[in-house]
C-alpha cells in the first residue's frame, strides 16, 4: 500500500458490470435505454441495472429491466436508490444513478441525447420521461430546478486482469470503442475531503 494514497472508502469499491461488448451502442434516434436492441446476435435492453449496496459493493447484483413498463420503479432490494444504471452511448460508457432525483422515476426508462449549442455537440444527457427532465450525464446538473443526478466513476479493464485501465480522458476521446474485450468496472464517485 502506498502510504501517500489514500484507501478507497467503502462505498466507493469498484464494481464490475461485464464486458463491453454485452453493451449495445446507443445512438440518439434508439428511444428509452431499456427497449430491446440487437447486441452479439441477441435482442438485449439497451443499458444494465444493478442494486450496490452502498455498504458492501462486493454484493451487488443485476437488477432486470423491463422494456415499455415501469415495474422497476418500486425496484428490488432496497429500491431505486443503492441502483446503477449502466449503458454505452455513442461510444460513451455512462453509469448514473437510477433514480431520478427530481421525481424518483426509474431512469432506464429514460432517452439518452446530444446537449448542443449551435449544432455543437457540447455534452451529452438523459431525459427522465416522467416531467421531460433532463440531466448532464458528465456534471449530473439538471435543465431545471437544484437537482443533481449521481453520476459514477466508469473504467474499462483487461478482461481477467489488473490491465492498463482506460482514463476519464480517453473515455471521452472514444477510445474504448475499439476495445470490445474490455471489462466494464463502475464506482460511486469519491468525496474530496
Amino acid at each position: 500500500m502506498n502510504p501517500l494514497t489514500a484507501p478507497s472508502r467503502a462505498e466507493a469499491e469498484w464494481f464490475a458490470v461485464g464486458l463491453a461488448s454485452s453493451f449495445p451502442d446507443l445512438g440518439s434516434d434508439d428511444g428509452n435505454l431499456a427497449k430491446p436492441r440487437i447486441c452479439k446476435g441477441e435482442a438485449t435492453p439497451g443499458c444494465k441495472v444493478f442494486h450496490v449496496p452502498r455498504t458492501d459493493s462486493s454484493r451487488g447484483t443485476q437488477v432486470p429491466v423491463a422494456a415499455d413498463s415501469f415495474e422497476t420503479r418500486e425496484g428490488r432490494r432496497g429500491g431505486l436508490k443503492e441502483q446503477v444504471l449502466v449503458f454505452r452511448y455513442k461510444g460513451k460508457f455512462h453509469a448514473v444513478d437510477h433514480q431520478c432525483p427530481h421525481s424518483s422515476f426509474p431512469l432506464s426508462q429514460g432517452i439518452p441525447f446530444d446537449i448542443e449549442d449551435f449544432g455543437v455537440v457540447l455534452s451529452s444527457g438523459l431525459m427522465c420521461p416522467k416531467h421531460d427532465w433532463s440531466f448532464d450525464l458528465f456534471t449530473g446538473t439538471s435543465d431545471r430546478g437544484n437537482y443533481k443526478l449521481g453520476v459514477w466513476e466508469v473504467q474499462l479493464r483487461e478482461v481477467g486482469g489488473e490491465g492498463r485501465t482506460i482514463s476519464r480522458e480517453e473515455v471521452d476521446a472514444g477510445v474504448e470503442t475499439a476495445c470490445t474485450d474490455k471489462e466494464v468496472w463502475v464506482r460511486r464517485k469519491q468525496r474530496i475531503g
